[in-house]
């Protein structure tokens, strides 16, 4: 969640920072757009990347600098919808479902649609104070990870060949059933509410440490590797709630 401006008359420069990551976020979005058109479809996946790192960062350094507020947060928002809702089905519309044009573009509406949706639903919750039961859980997947679930048949096709890897409509069954599982019900893992114990914390720094090596190294096949893990674990959370039930 980024910063906006108070009503003060005099602001700190740094106080603006987390606002200037969302700003730059929403550039990598459209920028990913912009390559997506000329065909460079792996630097403009990169860039969407880019975004979600810096869609993570921004809400962080917000709260670091005690620079939250509502404007922040609306920023935040619709830079998520214009990076996750619409750059990432339509660089797979660009991609993979140009073929079959009316029904890829149904797809992509699709998902953009429960991206929305997603986005709302945890804005209201969030204003509103509800408790959604258990603090660990998202209800639903989240628009970052909706994205990066949906542009695994890029990353398969990345990692085996230029060619696109699914037939058209394969690609765009995905797209949306990734789209229904943002807006379902289905629990899925905080990250923020995830914790560890101090004896582990050098075992989980050395992995977080791995894993940057690896996604600078053999990126695609980390991506592809992460997602399929995202998808074992919304199956794990899925069981474990129903199973404490």
């Amino acid at each position: 969640m980024a910063q906006g401006i108070s009503s003060k008359p005099e602001l700190p420069v740094i106080a603006l920072l987390p606002n200037a990551v969302t700003l730059a976020a929403i550039c990598a979005g459209l920028t990913a757009i912009r390559f997506g058109f000329q065909g460079d479809y792996e630097r403009a996946v990169l860039l969407i990347l880019l975004a979600g790192f810096l869609d993570a960062v921004d809400g962080r350094l917000a709260r670091l600098l005690r620079a939250e507020s509502k404007t922040g947060a609306e920023l935040d928002s619709l830079a998520d919808f214009l990076n996750f809702g619409v750059a990432a089905p339509l660089l797979l519309y660009l991609f993979a479902l140009s073929d079959i044009r009316s029904a890829g573009w149904i797809a992509v509406l699709f998902f953009a649609i429960c991206c929305v949706i997603r986005l709302a639903r945890f804005n209201v919750q969030n204003k509103s104070d509800i408790s959604d039961g258990d603090h660990r859980y998202f209800v639903g997947v989240p628009a970052p990870a909706g994205a990066l679930l949906a542009l695994l048949p890029m990353f398969v096709s990345f990692l085996v060949s230029d060619a696109p890897m699914f037939p058209p409509e394969v690609a765009a069954i995905w797209l949306v059933v990734v789209g229904m599982a943002m807006i379902s019900r289905v629990p899925t893992y905080s990250f923020k509410m995830m914790t560890i114990s101090r004896a582990n914390v050098p075992f989980f720094l050395l992995g977080a440490m791995l894993l940057l090596a690896a996604l600078l190294t053999y990126v695609w096949a980390t991506l592809v590797v992460l997602d399929l893990l995202y998808i074992a674990g919304v199956f794990w959370a899925w069981r474990h709630v129903n199973t404490k039930e």
